[in-house]
């Protein structure tokens, strides 16, 4: 409990044997109440390393349900557990988990809902050796999407993230994509509604256990980034009517 307020960790892992360990000992564990584990059909032993860890909320998807799919599950656990606030922290040990005490208090302020742990903000992104060519990605798809959004975002694309329970029993994220492009589309529920974001600036590594993807997919998911913000400005307009910006409450 902090500040009155459940925090609850949601860790989406897929092949995180062997950088789970690492990331769930930086967890702040006298703030956090909860973990949650939810391993999408992994071929490597991450399943077993979160139950040697001691991890209460184990859940394992039989079928790969791809990273939208994962996260699914682990909000709808969170919310199940009855948390105040969800932190979504990769397993891969890109992020921190020291900034949690931060994000957590943005929210449990009232100044925020939503906190988003910024690799952009100063010079974490290539200093923690993002590759140039993702870099220069993010930089020319944020700049398009905050246009598009009517937004001042550093960036869209961490994974790293924290939000409080309004957000989550509000936007119809269950409506989303199961691929990567589910984060775009929450940012972009998430504006669309009109809740406050704040960013933080967060260090990050990069190194070869940590998770990735391809060249395809990320063409394929750049693509899918530049139609979340194109239907988000036609929304706007009253132009389409899409599921994903119905309330869910």
């Amino acid at each position: 409990m902090f500040q009155h307020k459940k925090i609850v960790v949601v860790l989406p892992a897929y092949n995180a044997a062997l950088t789970l360990e690492r990331t769930y000992h930086e967890i702040p564990h006298d703030i956090v109440d909860e973990v949650i584990l939810v391993d999408d059909a992994s071929s490597d032993d991450t399943l077993e390393v979160g139950r040697r860890l001691g991890i209460k909320h184990l859940v394992r998807h039989e079928q790969n349900k791809g990273y939208g799919g994962n996260q699914k599950t682990c909000y709808h656990k969170a919310l199940e557990l009855g948390a105040d606030i969800v932190i979504m922290l990769h397993p891969d040990y890109q992020y921190t988990p020291k900034l949690i005490p931060a994000m957590a208090t943005l929210i449990s302020s009232g100044l925020y809902s939503v906190v988003l742990g910024s690799r952009i903000l100063g010079k974490g992104a290539l200093k923690g050796g993002m590759p140039l060519h993702k870099y220069f990605s993010n930089r020319v798809l944020t700049f398009i999407e905050n246009i598009l959004l009517s937004e001042k975002l550093s960036e869209y694309h961490t994974g790293y993230r924290a939000y409080s329970r309004e957000v989550l029993e509000t936007i119809n994220y269950p409506a989303n994509s199961d691929n990567f492009v589910f984060d775009n589309q929450v940012l972009s529920q998430i504006i669309y509604h009109d809740f406050q974001i704040a960013e933080i600036t967060c260090p990050t590594k990069y190194f070869p256990e940590a998770s990735s993807i391809n060249f395809a997919n990320s063409v394929t998911y750049g693509m899918g980034v530049l139609k979340v913000a194109m239907l988000h400005r036609m929304q706007k307009w009253g132009l389409v009517k899409r599921d994903i910006y119905i309330k869910r409450s």
